[in-house]
């Protein structure tokens, strides 16, 4: 009997001892955590991450900070930080994401684990707000030989936008330190005697829309849509030129401030694969329109009519699934035809291009590189 009484003797000890650190650790410690990330990136690039931790306990604690970034962001260190505390500690953890993926993923609040120094009873709460990291679509350059030509205006000439017109000769002033060479006035340098350079007029410049249908394409051609798509932004912008993104959901608010662009990228990050029919959003007066198409259908084309009515120029780039090159691949054999829609599309070039309306159609053999080459 008496070691039956030993034994729940101790038992009781170790159940008191158990309710007290039970008791005694209900509360979580104080915890301040600063998450350093900007809030979006390229895909394809990286973003460095910095976590700030400062903990506060009077009593002796086990801790876990974890912080998991969303699944298709890599991080090069796992965003965690453990340890034991007593008092007050304060950590840092530096590493470096890698954005795989566009799109517009959830980043939860960090979460806090903690337990008594034996490790027997482990509790969490979360920590902080959550966020959004926005990945956009990479871009890569281009050449436009033809395409280029659709995205300028061809409205009234204007002093303080646009372009440099060569062929309008607006006056003839004297050369100052860093003007083109290219824009020097050599018959009216060598009768005065003094370098003069030629100041043209400026061709108007329109907003450049880029509507992508992505009724008949699957992921492969949103990626390759999306990518070509923030090219063009990104030619356009050079270009100085308003620029715009529309879907089937509308069209962002066109512009050359920086609004405006993460607009029109935020709407490329979020595309994805939509079997409605293709709805063109109304087109700025006197913009331009670029339409990306993986099968262009009749409707596609019935509201690329319907925008010509009010745009400079529209051109459709269809661009059949596996029938391109993106930028760094080689040339292929093509086994199939191309869609019946893209065919009907090649024949009726002629017609539409004289409403207005360019026609380009991107083959195995042909880049996006150089679109319209």
């Amino acid at each position: 009997m008496t070691w039956l009484l030993t034994a729940l003797l101790w038992l009781a000890v170790v159940g008191l001892l158990a309710a007290g650190l039970w008791w005694a650790y209900r509360r979580p410690p104080t915890v301040l955590l600063t998450r350093e990330v900007p809030p979006n990136g390229f895909q394809g690039t990286r973003l460095s991450l910095t976590l700030r931790l400062h903990l506060s306990s009077r009593l002796p604690v086990r801790y876990l900070v974890e912080d998991p970034p969303p699944r298709t962001v890599v991080p090069d260190t796992a965003p965690a930080l453990a340890g034991e505390l007593l008092g007050q500690e304060t950590r840092e953890l530096r590493t470096v994401l890698s954005l795989n993926s566009r799109g517009v993923y959830p980043w939860p609040g960090a979460r806090l684990h903690w337990a008594d120094p034996l490790g027997l009873f482990w509790r969490s709460v979360p920590l902080g707000e959550a966020h959004h990291l926005e990945v956009f679509p990479t871009t890569h350059g281009l050449r436009l030989p033809e395409l280029l030509r659709p995205l300028l205006s061809e409205g009234a000439l204007s002093r303080q936008l646009g372009l440099d017109d060569p062929i309008s000769l607006r006056s003839v002033r004297d050369y100052v330190p860093g003007d083109p060479p290219g824009r020097i006035h050599w018959r009216s340098s060598a009768r005065t005697g003094t370098l003069s350079v030629r100041e043209p007029e400026r061709t108007a410049a329109s907003s450049v829309t880029v509507y992508l249908d992505v009724s008949g394409g699957g992921e492969v051609f949103a990626e390759s849509a999306a990518r070509l798509a923030a090219s063009l932004l990104q030619e356009a912008l050079a270009l100085e030129l308003p620029v715009s993104v529309a879907t089937n959901a509308g069209a962002t608010a066109p512009g050359r401030h920086a609004e405006a662009l993460h607009a029109a990228l935020l709407a490329l990050a979020r595309l994805e694969p939509d079997a409605a029919s293709p709805v063109i959003p109304p087109v700025r007066s006197g913009g331009n329109l670029i339409i990306l198409t993986a099968r262009p259908s009749p409707a596609l084309i019935a509201g690329a009519m319907r925008a010509r009515a009010t745009a400079s120029r529209v051109a459709v780039v269809a661009m059949p699934e596996g029938f391109y090159l993106e930028p760094g691949e080689r040339p292929r054999r093509q086994w199939v035809a191309a869609p019946d829609a893209v065919r009907a599309l090649e024949q009726q070039a002629g017609v539409l291009a004289g409403a207005g309306i360019l026609v380009f159609v991107l083959r195995g053999n042909q880049s996006v590189l150089r679109l319209g080459g």
